[in-house]
């Protein structure tokens, strides 16, 4: 009797075992796609429109309420469901807190703030607890002499606090970390830029770019993105800045960092070792800002002009030339993109 309780024990542990298995399984074949998200600001009333762009055939969006009248710069920290846009109303950073949570329409009030340093505030840069704001404002109240400011906050508990301002030789609009390194579109020209080391400097300066080269087919470069996991670049080229509809473009640079290595200091990385897309069907006049996503290949851009502002998104890249978006909402005076996932 005994060894036949223990052999139907043994049974009935086995079957269990197998069940909790089973269900184990099942959780894990259910978990389903990753979510992807697109944030963008505009220039137009300063809300907060948020994407989900997880299948691109069934966009749906809603729209965050700011005291904000225009914004620029745009981050979401997924970890803490924070959302941060650089204000050109108030001219500092705003944080709102529990982004996800909040409906469509909804007015939402600034969780963390920051105090209100900045003149033209544009792209948003940001690496651990730093957060660095390019400022497009002229410095020195000599347009003939081209500059720029980045503003390096640092972000603790509820505040962005100033740590200190560098100044450029350049102008600046878009950037984005590489690790420590930073790279900046000079604006005005088809130059790209890097600071290496670049939150190394921690007091107010003027910094000299490690290296300057230009980025050949670009007109006037705005945007930029990098996907470090296949070392791809995305700039945008808005061209004849007064031309808000048709002349606008975006170039990819793959194997970019060996491109840009072998570019020497005031040299020019050529059109043939690109893939530029542009043209009518397009629909960009003035791509102002754009980010990449690595699952599906597809480009995201926030084109300020174009039929007062749109959000277009591009996924037959391959091969450039004029092609249409496969994703195309209106935005108007889109400013800002960035992509979550």
């Amino acid at each position: 009797m005994k060894r036949s309780n223990l052999i139907k024990c043994l049974a009935l542990t086995t079957v269990f075992s197998s069940i909790l298995v089973s269900c184990d399984d099942d959780n894990d074949d259910n978990q389903g796609p990753i979510s992807t998200y697109l944030f963008a600001s505009n220039n137009s009333n300063g809300n907060i429109t948020s994407y989900d762009v997880s299948n691109l055939s069934s966009i749906t969006s809603k729209t965050l309420m700011t005291t904000s009248t225009a914004a620029d710069g745009i981050y979401y920290d997924k970890d803490n469901d924070v959302v941060v846009q650089a204000s050109r109303s108030s001219f500092g950073l705003e944080g709102f807190s529990n982004a996800s949570l909040a409906t469509d329409g909804t007015a939402i009030s600034i969780g963390i703030s920051g105090t209100a340093d900045m003149f033209n505030p544009r792209e948003v840069a940001v690496n651990g607890n730093f957060y660095v704001v390019a400022d497009s404002q002229d410095v020195d109240g000599d347009v003939t002499t081209p500059d720029g400011r980045f503003f390096i906050y640092s972000k603790t508990g509820n505040s962005f606090t100033l740590r200190n301002i560098i100044t450029t030789d350049f102008k600046l609009w878009g950037m984005v970390f590489d690790g420590n390194d930073l790279y900046a579109v000079v604006d005005a020209t088809g130059k790209l830029a890097i600071f290496t080391n670049f939150l190394s400097n921690t007091t107010n300066a003027s910094v000299a770019a490690s290296k300057i080269i230009t980025i050949e087919g670009i007109v006037r470069t705005h945007g930029i993105t990098y996907d470090a996991m296949n070392d791809m670049m995305v700039l945008t080229d808005i061209a004849d800045a007064t031309n808000t509809q048709d002349d606008g473009g975006f170039q990819i640079i793959e194997n970019f960092k060996s491109k840009f290595t072998s570019t020497a200091n005031g040299g020019t990385l050529a059109l043939s070792q690109q893939t530029r897309v542009s043209g009518s069907s397009t629909l960009l006049g003035n791509p102002v800002d754009v980010a990449y996503d690595n699952a599906t290949e597809t480009v995201y851009i926030a084109e300020a002009g174009n039929g007062g502002g749109r959000i277009l998104a591009f996924n037959n890249i391959g091969s450039g030339g004029n092609i249409a978006p496969v994703v195309n909402n209106s935005l108007a005076a889109a400013s800002s993109v960035y992509l979550s996932k």
